[in-house]
């Protein structure tokens, strides 16, 4: 079972409108964009939404603020990092969110093999905020674009391994860093997949990896679903710049495979 949706709920008045339409659109998915600050505050909207949501069978997560650097050398930096994802999860735990889905961080100048200590530590504290919280969405780091930024696909397995934490594959990013959607050798790295979360879209790309997302083409839409498990829970999110409408495509090729 696939579920399509596109990344944003639109503002906290248009939340339940929009929601209403996707449904009506077929849409079973939406991730609601944190990407620029955690923009439903009051805990009755949170409620309102996460309750509309289930009531149409719309699956949330939610996309945590870009500003987020669990590898930086101010520990303040990533104190603050924390935070924002945790406020994600707390803010997600009142509207029924599954996955808060974040980019770890960057390099900087580090050794890899340092970087993803660093990370998977700042992981495993969250983890038991979360426990002490009763939070309820899962930490969903994600596989990033970009050569020089942390989360290649054995790095983001390997952290869904050792802390247990979810994942976020964005196979839009896997092509801009590997130049190749490898679907099977991907998913293949992950020992336990569980249900799976993916981000999707077009994507332009150079040597050094994703330059910017772009509309998805149905040739793109094809490749991704013909390899995908057929006995898997599958999210999809759409990222291009025309979300809604590309996550309909992507629901109208699903079908007609």
């Amino acid at each position: 079972m696939i579920k399509f949706g596109p990344a944003g709920i639109g503002k906290v008045k248009e939340a339940i409108s929009n929601l209403e339409m996707y449904h009506k659109l077929g849409l079973k998915a939406c991730e609601i964009a944190f990407t620029y600050g955690i923009y439903i505050k009051e805990k009755e909207d949170a409620i309102k939404i996460g309750n509309k949501a289930k009531e149409l069978g719309i699956k949330l997560s939610i996309h945590a603020p870009y500003w987020i650097n669990l590898n930086s050398k101010e520990k303040k930096k990533i104190e603050e990092s924390k935070k924002r994802i945790l406020d994600c999860c707390k803010i997600g735990t009142l509207m029924g969110a599954h996955r808060v889905v974040f980019h770890p961080g960057f390099y900087g100048g580090m050794e890899k093999g340092e970087a993803y200590e660093n990370i998977k530590k700042a992981i495993l504290e969250m983890k038991e905020e979360i426990k002490k919280e009763s939070y309820t969405p899962k930490l969903a780091p994600e596989v990033m674009g970009k050569v020089n930024v942390f989360g290649t696909i054995k790095e983001i397995a390997k952290l869904s391994e050792e802390t247990g934490c979810s994942f976020c594959i964005d196979f839009a990013h896997v092509l801009a860093r590997y130049k190749s959607y490898q679907v099977k050798e991907t998913l293949s790295e992950f020992k336990n997949l569980g249900d799976l979360h993916i981000h999707f879209s077009g994507i332009e790309y150079g040597e050094k990896g994703e330059k910017n997302h772009k509309e998805t083409s149905e040739k793109e839409w094809r490749k991704l679903l013909s390899e995908l498990p057929k006995d898997k829970n599958i999210t999809i999110i759409n990222e291009s710049p025309s979300t809604i409408q590309d996550s309909v495509l992507g629901l109208k090729i699903f079908n007609l495979l």
